[in-house]
């Protein structure tokens, strides 16, 4: 697999304890989920030429990070090659979620088309900032253009559609 068929839920950013224990840094919305015992992540690493599949033995959150102990590895000299390590899900394990709730991706709103409800086309988007008051999306509407930040709030974004990969909102004074 390529690494644009991935999804990442986390990243590996040290070890915890001598028995192969890691602290890991989620990327997703659903660490209870991701990080469950039984469950598979394929790890992804320089060092590695293949995707490394990891069993997870148990896991629990601490702090912002979550310690997870993986059956593959039993000390921390197994673990330690693989520090800043990327873990993955294919994309084909994707966690259903309630777009008629106002519940995205990040990757299915990213290359959407942001059209005002007047018509305006103002680009696609970029990224998207995880603030702590809301996210904000990052809109450019041209390679040279200046970035627009919109804010995703229901007073500005009205229609979310993934599947035309169009995006409609309200402008509002103080956007630009």
């Amino acid at each position: 697999m390529q690494h644009g068929e991935y999804l990442h839920v986390g990243r590996l950013v040290s070890t915890h304890g001598i028995r192969g224990e890691v602290r890991v840094l989620p990327d997703t919305d659903f660490p209870e989920e991701r990080f469950a015992p039984g469950n598979e992540l394929f790890l992804l690493h320089p060092s590695l030429s293949e995707p490394l599949i990891l069993r997870i033995e148990k896991s629990r959150p601490h702090k912002n990070v979550w310690l997870v102990k993986f059956t593959q590895w039993s000390d921390i000299n197994e673990v330690e090659p693989f520090k800043d390590g990327k873990l993955v899900v294919s994309k084909e394990d994707i966690v259903p979620v309630q777009e008629d709730e106002g519940e995205f991706y990040f990757h299915q709103i990213v290359g959407c088309d942001v059209i005002t409800t007047e018509g305006r086309h103002l680009g696609k988007v970029q990224e998207i900032l995880q603030l702590p008051a809301n996210d904000v999306w990052v809109v450019r509407p041209d390679p040279k253009g200046k970035d627009l930040l919109l804010p995703y709030i229901d007073e500005v974004v009205k229609q979310v559609d993934t599947k035309k990969k169009q995006i409609i909102i309200k402008w509002m004074e103080g956007l630009e």
